[in-house]
């Protein structure tokens, strides 16, 4: 029987009370958290070293508030060097890489995850939530927490670290999709590459072809006449300009564009109350037209 570790992460700054914050809304509602991991930069700085004292203190012998819930520190660092801040594109891959194998480890070990970003620089965030979006599943959460202004100013870089319950504080589930659920093949190009300019070309190359096969499978069906008004609208024109550029009626255009909006709707696999128009040509067909020539 597979175990199954229930964990928090949280990206942090130099507020530490945002992870106790996030960690104390959780206990509450009955999660049942057995380790809270940190990301953080790395050298912390003094504003960032006075938060991870904080944290420690509220830890003590791997114990939280007499649960059994464990620290973690994870700061930011290649096999080369320690990433101190994100400076440029560079830094932002590097980070992205370390926190998407971070991912990668957990979830081999079949952990739930609760991912907080309030904490830290707001692009420690993103990156955390890029990452996350190739790795969750339907059962881990992505938080963000709001903080009333006179609590935040009050709690200050750890000046209070626990809320009393009547405080208007509130854990807000941040709606997402769990892509590399629905197509696990993207987990498996977002696999960490040395030295890449970019760390999400394979996982795009990967859904382009698949809207490259969707858009041939919807032209395949096409009569020559309703490939030209789809060349038409992929090219950015509306229903009249359409009609005035092939000059054909209106209706002519409307009865085409059903058709060729059904082919689509198959293809992509769009449910019928699924509302789709002419502007998902321009979305899907202007670049495969682009490539074609």
């Amino acid at each position: 029987m597979i175990s199954k570790t229930t964990s928090l992460i949280c990206t942090l700054g130099g507020q530490p009370q945002v992870v106790t914050f996030a960690l104390d809304a959780l206990l509450d509602q009955g999660t049942a958290l057995s380790e809270v991991i940190v990301l953080h930069f790395s050298p912390p700085n003094e504003r960032l070293r006075h938060s991870l004292q904080k944290l420690r203190a509220e830890f003590a012998a791997g114990r939280y508030e007499a649960k059994a819930v464990h620290l973690v520190l994870y700061p930011l660092r290649t096999e080369k060097r320690p990433i101190p801040d994100i400076h440029d594109e560079a830094d932002a891959n590097a980070a992205w890489e370390v926190i998407n194998q971070l991912f990668i480890d957990l979830k081999n070990q079949h952990h739930t995850l609760h991912v907080c970003i309030s904490g830290g620089r707001r692009i420690l965030g993103l990156l955390t939530m890029s990452a996350a979006m190739l790795h969750f599943g339907h059962q881990d959460v992505l938080w963000h927490m709001y903080t009333p202004r006179d609590v935040r100013l009050a709690a200050n870089e750890g000046a209070i670290m626990h809320l009393p319950p009547d405080v208007n504080f509130r854990l807000i589930r941040v709606p997402m999709m769990p892509w590399g659920s629905y197509f696990p093949a993207l987990r498996q190009l977002a696999r960490p590459f040395p030295d890449t300019t970019d760390v999400l070309a394979a996982p795009r190359q990967l859904l382009d072809e698949v809207d490259r096969q969707h858009c041939l499978a919807v032209i395949q069906r096409l009569t020559g006449r309703q490939q030209d008004v789809l060349r038409a609208f992929a090219a950015g024109l509306n229903p009249q300009e359409v009609a005035d550029h092939l000059s054909i009626s209106i209706k002519t255009v409307d009865s085409h564009k059903t058709v060729i909006l059904s082919e689509c709707r198959n293809a992509w696999n769009i449910p019928e109350n699924g509302r789709l128009d002419y502007r998902f040509l321009v979305e899907k067909f202007s670049s495969f037209f682009q490539q074609q020539k």
